[in-house]
């Protein structure tokens, strides 16, 4: 018993080295070459989570803050991303296009298949580790075999950036539950082309006229933009946000007068 005992100390010592490194080489790696558009398949390690059919998260959500992940338009087809992908929540909703080959698993198709990025990878074993959800995960797999490709666990596969597509979507905004006059968290959903949002700003209304003014949120988790402020919040709100290649869109009045948290806003635009 002894030495089973000491084997076995000495083999999570070594999954604890192996994590770390791992953990240490994703914070120091170079993040512009996932972020950058081009044709380029990089190597990554995959691995999935939830359920095997599911979009990951029990609560249809993740560490971005995004909701409903398993229906349209992410439809389940999402990942956590490590820190080069996630980016402390600057990469959420960034679109990716995975992919595994033959060479990586019998089961793979090498079929490309865009995935959304949407809950954070705390244990990579990659410098770029996708934690897929089992839908995801699954769809790499040649017809009839996902199964069999999610029981492989963790397999090596490729990706690279592309622009995201949400048919039928305008630029959505949430505002948390528990928000109030004073306490302002919003998450924007469903962008085009970059998917990200790495600023956002508002514009408030004073006796029911915009002010005029701009008053930048900061991140608070995931992408997750927040307003404290001591002046309480008057509708109508106009949001203004910016994606990661400096792309800006403006929604005039967008939250009205009486708005409560947990409430979506859907507004009329996009990026084309």
């Amino acid at each position: 018993m002894a030495g089973a005992t000491t084997n076995a100390a000495v083999a999570i010592v070594a999954l604890l080295s192996v994590l770390v490194t791992a953990v240490r080489s994703a914070e120091n790696y170079d993040t512009s070459a996932a972020k950058a558009y081009n044709n380029v398949w990089l190597p990554a390690k995959a691995t999935w989570y939830g359920n095997p059919t599911g979009a990951g998260p029990d609560d249809n959500g993740g560490a971005c803050g995004f909701k409903n992940v398993n229906k349209y338009p992410f439809s389940a087809m999402t990942s956590c991303g490590n820190e080069p992908l996630f980016q402390d929540g600057a990469g959420c909703g960034t679109c990716y296009q995975i992919r595994c080959v033959r060479a990586n698993n019998p089961s793979c198709s090498g079929q490309p298949r865009t995935v959304v990025i949407t809950d954070m990878n705390y244990y990579p074993v990659a410098r770029y580790h996708f934690d897929l959800s089992g839908t995801a995960f699954g769809a790499m797999a040649m017809g009839g075999r996902d199964d069999q490709l999610r029981h492989a666990g963790i397999i090596d596969m490729q990706f690279r950036r592309v622009p995201c597509n949400f048919p039928g979507m305008k630029v959505t905004f949430y505002i948390l539950p528990g928000a109030n006059p004073n306490y302002f968290p919003v998450v924007a959903a469903y962008a085009n082309r970059d998917g990200t949002v790495v600023k956002m700003e508002v514009m408030r209304s004073r006796k029911g006229r915009p002010t005029g003014q701009w008053e930048n949120m900061y991140r608070s988790w995931g992408t997750v933009f927040r307003l404290d402020t001591s002046e309480a919040l008057q509708g109508p709100l106009s949001l203004r946000i910016t994606s990661d290649s400096g792309k800006t869109l403006m929604a005039n009045n967008i939250i009205p007068a009486g708005w409560t948290g947990g409430t979506s806003f859907w507004s009329n635009m996009q990026y084309p």
